[in-house]
């Protein structure tokens, strides 16, 4: 949309909040609007269309901080009505005011600042979009062309588009969309390509393809480049955040590329060591040594039983845990009471202590 539109157009009003009203009010505002204004819902209804379209503009803008900056600035310079017109030798204003005039409340009655006219009583200054385009003051002065550049911005939208102002810098890229998406533990492990539903102020509900790699984490974003709202003024289309959540696994859980699983073991396996069997994400098994005197805690390595992603693929990590029986027979007590003679005298927490007094 050109610049000069914002002149006319109070998207403030059309969505039905003030200009001081947060994002999340107009969000809010939209949302409750394009609901009640979709086509899907008024078939049929080309009024009803219309004023859909005009929800999407007005939302496309005030959605935008820097569009919405743009936009104010603009609105308050002309005070809310004044449209400049591109025609013509006078450059007037539909609004009621002449070009030349705006431009003459900004420089006072003198002219433009070093244009050589003459200051004093009541004289106006024209500036013409017609016209040799060497001639002071005229659209093709760099005077004229700074001070244009001054008030709109490069990227505000009104630079090019056939209304004579010039800007250094390209089209305005299409702003950036939101998205949610949940996926089972091995989508997460394995990538997915995912149907989405998005709102886009613009075109409304739509379905995006989008392609979460592999190794994601519960609650990640990630960023899919020109899947967001297109470009209004021809330029690059905005990009898509997806933000992910996972759904747990019963034993395994995620550590980047790497996956962690919890196996316990029973005090003689710990012991005297021994070789265990443990599941893998993939669903196969692997074996796994357990050294004699093995702790509680310590974490062995499966290498290249993780994840497996573009820059490598990671490891299964397994961490076991000495099992406490919480029944034991008559023989098994009598074992454990001789083991407890015999181990007699020994304290695994003398260490604490000693570090204890380190600290004092």
């Amino acid at each position: 949309m050109a610049g000069q539109d914002w002149f006319e157009k109070n998207f403030y009003s059309v969505l039905g909040v003030p200009q001081s009203a947060s994002a999340a009010d107009i969000k809010k505002a939209y949302r409750k609007l394009a609901r009640a204004h979709h086509p899907d819902a008024n078939p049929g209804d080309a009024g009803s269309d219309k004023r859909f379209k005009e929800i999407g503009e007005a939302y496309a803008v005030l959605s935008d901080p820097e569009q919405r900056q743009q936009y104010d600035a603009i609105r308050a310079m002309s005070g809310g009505g004044a449209r400049f017109t591109a025609g013509g030798g006078g450059g007037q204003a539909t609004g009621g005011a002449g070009f030349e005039d705006l431009l003459g409340n900004l420089f006072g009655a003198g002219g433009m600042p070093g244009g050589g006219m003459p200051g004093g009583g009541q004289q106006r200054v024209r500036y013409t979009t017609g016209g040799a385009g060497g001639a002071r003051g005229g659209p093709e002065s760099p005077i004229f062309e700074d001070m244009l550049n001054g008030l709109f911005p490069p990227g505000s939208g009104a630079g090019g588009g056939g209304n004579g102002f010039r800007s250094p810098r390209g089209p305005m890229r299409g702003s950036d969309l939101n998205a949610t998406a949940t996926l089972t533990f091995r989508q997460a492990m394995e990538g997915a390509q995912l149907s989405l539903r998005v709102d886009d102020p613009q075109a409304g509900l739509r379905t995006i393809t989008a392609r979460i790699p592999a190794g994601v984490r519960d609650g990640q974003k990630v960023r899919l480049r020109g899947k967001g709202r297109a470009s209004e003024v021809g330029g690059e289309p905005g990009d898509l955040w997806v933000t992910v959540s996972v759904e747990p696994h019963p034993i395994f859980t995620l550590d980047g590329a790497d996956v962690r699983l919890t196996v316990p073991v029973t005090f003689p396996e710990a012991v005297f060591g021994t070789e265990i069997e443990v599941p893998t994400p993939d669903g196969n098994r692997v074996k796994l040594k357990v050294p004699a005197g093995t702790p509680s805690g310590r974490t062995l390595r499966a290498r290249g039983r993780g994840v497996k992603t573009a820059k490598r693929t990671g490891d299964l990590l397994v961490t076991l845990q000495v099992a406490v029986p919480q029944r034991v027979d008559a023989k098994a007590r009598e074992a454990l009471k001789t083991f407890a003679e015999a181990t007699e005298g020994e304290n695994p927490r003398a260490d604490l202590f000693t570090h204890q007094d380190e600290k004092r």
